[in-house]
């Protein structure tokens, strides 16, 4: 068993590799994205400061606001889903949190928040400062960057007041639990079918499924026509394509067991680079790794105000990349374009 790294080895390897991201850092070293920024905590002769914050949504969120317009990072292993705004009102639950806003929209689980970081780190670029929350593993659930037009006066009295007691540069994480592969209960499919027909509204979903033994991707496998089509991942760079050409409005779902981030209309510069498919607008950019997508469904589930369609990929592991849905407007509840759009994508061989 090699020695576990310490601190100072940390930093020296992150010194080394200044142009490296950190997850593919801390990838390379074996140890979790968490752990390569604790270590930084007590030194700043890289120009780097850490200070360990409170890590609990009710404490956290609320406090954003004071922050002004920031940049909102929410990733998975396959998907990076970025989105300028303002934090606005947070609603707070045990098993499940929110903020709600017109341009930050996330949904929050915070059983699994476990470490919170306040970041400064001086970069060829000027004084980048970040909030960085991940879970008992040491993986991201959430980033929020500030920009030049954030209120970086109340930088220091947030860090202040989040400040932990205990500022120790050594954490320990839990093992990554597994990615959950398909959930397929076929006894049941006729109970699926029934329970289908019969939803009203899209979060009925996962209890039901949850219910007759199956999970997401478990049930999208079973059921077929004339609830899912199974759709060739190549088709994704398409469904962008024409998503972007017709400026069609959609909610794009991107997160992770702690947090999932939500974007609201429209999706206008799609640059493929390598195998990422990239979505760089002024206020939402997307990062996609196209080879990570294994299977791609669209979805038809009922709702009261009509089919709710979606476009949903997962990795080879089972693990939901994103989920898709067009957005209705004030004005109609028609959807016939963002139908058309998915309707027109070539099923999977």
């Amino acid at each position: 068993m090699n020695k576990p790294l310490s601190p100072e080895d940390i930093r020296r390897a992150k010194a080394d590799n200044a142009d490296k991201r950190d997850r593919d850092l801390a990838d390379s070293l074996g140890i979790s994205e968490a752990e390569l920024v604790a270590a930084h905590i007590g030194d700043t002769q890289d120009g780097m400061t850490v200070t360990r914050i409170a890590h609990h949504p009710d404490e956290v969120m609320p406090r954003l606001t004071a922050l002004g317009e920031v940049m909102s990072l929410t990733r998975n292993a396959s998907c990076v889903h970025e989105r300028v705004g303002t934090f606005e009102d947070y609603k707070s639950g045990p098993h499940a949190a929110m903020v709600l806003g017109k341009e930050i929209d996330t949904r929050i689980f915070p059983k699994f928040w476990a470490f919170g970081f306040a970041i400064e780190n001086e970069t060829p670029k000027g004084l980048r400062r970040t909030l960085q929350f991940f879970d008992q593993s040491g993986d991201a659930l959430q980033k929020i960057f500030l920009r030049d037009t954030s209120n970086h006066d109340a930088w220091q009295p947030l860090v202040d007041v989040l400040r932990l007691e205990v500022q120790s540069p050594e954490i320990t994480v839990a093992p990554r639990p597994p990615v959950e592969g398909a959930k397929i209960n076929a006894e049941k499919r006729d109970d699926l079918v029934e329970g289908w027909k019969g939803l009203t509204d899209t979060h009925q979903f996962n209890r039901l499924v949850s219910k007759l033994g199956m999970n997401r991707l478990g049930a999208y496998r079973l059921a077929g026509a004339p609830f899912v089509r199974k759709i060739a991942p190549s088709a994704v760079e398409s469904f962008l394509n024409a998503t972007s050409g017709a400026r069609q409005k959609v909610i794009l779902f991107v997160g992770n067991r702690g947090h999932i981030q939500i974007h609201w209309g429209t999706l206008d510069t799609i640059k493929p680079m390598g195998p990422w498919l990239n979505v760089l607008d002024p206020r939402f950019n997307l990062h996609l790794r196209s080879d990570h997508i294994a299977e791609v469904y669209v979805v038809d589930k009922p709702t009261k105000r009509g089919p709710a369609v979606s476009l949903e990929a997962f990795d080879a592991e089972g693990g939901l990349i994103f989920q898709c849905f067009g957005q209705r407007t004030d004005d109609t509840d028609d959807l016939a374009q963002w139908h058309d759009i998915l309707a027109n994508l070539p099923e999977d061989a």
